[in-house]
């Protein structure tokens, strides 16, 4: 049974056919014996990619394809991994199934990828064009949380901009570990180099403050 409905297929072929200019790949991670909504997750990649000729899927195992593993540093599933012209690895990443709200995230991030471009505002770009050393954001998620998209949406373009820069969409519920380990008490929570975090929905000015303090 799809998980998209007919209805959504339609719109987002209309969508695709209108928006994405390059070809996009998707790389999905799961394993042998799918964890709690790997099969789901696969699914909805396999069948997103299914509605564009320019959008390719491609399902790797967590444990057997250690090499895939390890060349876009996934360290747990379900992953999924937005690849844009020529395999260009833009650092845009889901952990859980980006489901609810954040499946919009997906589509969205599709299409940025597709064409390269953050859609930044002209002094974000210039700020972060100065980043030189690494920055890794995780934004804690509920599928249920209308905020968390536009943070989530904002940490992937950030990393579409800076090849300094990795944005991880984490759904909070299936990473109960990392929800403890950082003290998710709402969401979205976004946490920076593991030294700087902060709660809701932040202007995107602000979100580039806090990467420059982290790298400071």
């Amino acid at each position: 049974m799809p998980l998209i409905s007919e209805q959504d297929q339609d719109v987002l072929r209309n969508e695709f056919a209108d928006k994405v200019v390059n070809p996009v790949k998707m790389l999905m991670f799961t394993q042998e014996t799918e964890c709690q909504f790997c099969a789901e997750t696969r699914q909805i990649v396999q069948e997103v990619a299914a509605l564009s000729e320019h959008i390719t899927a491609e399902v790797y195992d967590f444990v057997a394809d250690e090499e895939m593993v390890d060349l876009y540093g996934i360290d747990k599933i379900p992953a999924i991994v937005i690849l844009g012209l020529d395999d260009t690895d833009y650092g845009v990443r889901f952990y859980g199934i980006p489901s609810g709200y954040e499946f919009t995230s997906l589509i969205e991030d599709i299409i940025d990828v597709s064409k390269g471009e953050s859609g930044l505002s002209a002094k974000t770009k210039e700020k972060v064009a100065a980043i030189d050393q690494p920055v890794h954001i995780q934004v804690f998620v509920t599928p249920t949380c209308p905020y968390c998209t536009q943070a989530v949406r904002l940490a992937h373009k950030l990393a579409i901009e800076s090849s300094h820069i990795r944005g991880d969409m984490v759904e909070a519920i299936e990473f109960p570990h990392l929800a403890n380990k950082y003290h998710i008490r709402g969401v979205p929570t976004v946490v920076i180099n593991d030294t700087i975090s902060f709660v809701g929905n932040r202007p995107e000015s602000y979100f580039v403050e806090q990467i420059l303090k982290a790298t400071e």
